[in-house]
């Protein structure tokens, strides 16, 4: 979103003000904000850019598959679209997302519906058209262009930059519908998608289940396995996930010690399980992994792998039956 608005013109100290968002996080890449963050963000955004039309949805637009983890790629490997979006809302607490989300069939037409009305007022426009735009580039992908989104439907009258909606998405927009939603015909939504990989969606639903499971665990742990795997992600910091449960540092390790754990063990622990059901059952590229495993690079990633399992990623994946 930073880099979205030094495009625009804004600078970097406008985008963080009152985030308690680092520049140091920034440079290394080490670390997610929280959903409190992201909002006090958009909000420096919206002031910062009040006349850009169709603020969310071009922001939305920068998101892909891969922005999305373990959750983005159970969707790249579903059988059809429709299949995928069942996964989508079924683990909607491991995306981004805002809106509440349900699919609909009517006639010829399968689609998703978007329901802002639980965000706060002033962010509501911003955030439904971040994540319908989402939802729209996670369509196309999917896809690899076999198919087109019908209809972007919104809920009351034509918006001023209607006009640079239509030009932005490529897509027909309908207002004045009961809903907001991404609309495609029935046939696509059950067409077979190129990407299908009925032994690795199997795989990655099992993990995302596992996700979910996590965070009800209780205690502080469990707590802490909800951050990690959710709004704020493997790569987040100590501090930052004190911070997402009002505690301090040093109460959130004393807390751990008590469970007779530490925050470092538990995010190695999620990092390695995902690592070896990875390397074991998808060609994956070590890059691209890493990444979403949330290292910085390769080599730290292998360094990590080596100390867990005493060879490296590449022999690891050989090894396995």
């Amino acid at each position: 979103m930073i880099n979205f608005a030094i495009k625009q013109g804004v600078d970097r100290e406008a985008c963080l003000l009152g985030t308690g968002i680092a520049e140091d996080d920034l440079q290394t890449g080490d670390g997610l904000i929280t959903r409190a963050q992201e909002m006090r963000l958009i909000e420096n955004l919206i002031l910062a850019l009040p006349d850009m039309p169709a603020l969310g949805f071009q922001m939305g637009l920068q998101y892909s598959v891969a922005t999305f983890g373990i959750w983005g790629f159970a969707l790249r490997t579903s059988r059809t679209l429709r299949d995928a979006t069942a996964l989508a809302l079924r683990y909607l607490p491991l995306s981004t997302a805002y809106c509440k989300m349900h699919t609909f069939v009517e006639g010829a037409y399968f689609g998703v519906s978007f329901d802002p009305d639980d965000i706060p007022r002033h962010l509501r426009q911003f955030l439904l058209e971040r994540d319908l735009a989402t939802g729209l580039n996670l369509f196309k992908e999917l896809s690899l262009a076999g198919f087109d989104v019908e209809a972007v439907e919104l809920k009351g009258d034509p918006l001023p930059y209607s006009t640079d909606l239509e030009r932005i998405s490529s897509v027909r927009l309908n207002f004045n519908q009961p809903r907001n939603a991404l609309v495609v015909r029935r046939e696509d939504a059950d067409r077979p998608l190129p990407t299908y990989d009925a032994h690795l969606v199997q795989v990655l639903d099992h993990r995302c289940r596992q996700q979910l499971k996590q965070r009800q665990t209780g205690g502080v742990a469990g707590k802490v396995r909800q951050q990690l795997l959710g709004p704020l992600g493997l790569v987040a910091s100590l501090d930052e996930v004190a911070g997402a449960l009002a505690m301090s540092p040093r109460s959130l390790r004393r807390k751990l010690d008590l469970e007779g754990t530490s925050f470092r063990q538990l995010l190695e622990e999620e990092r390695r399980q995902l690592a070896q059901q990875l390397l074991a059952n998808s060609p994956m590229k070590l890059d691209e992994l890493a990444f979403h495993l949330g290292y910085t690079d390769t080599a730290s990633f292998t360094r990590a792998f080596r100390r867990w399992m005493n060879c490296s990623p590449g022999e690891y994946r050989k090894s396995v039956p």
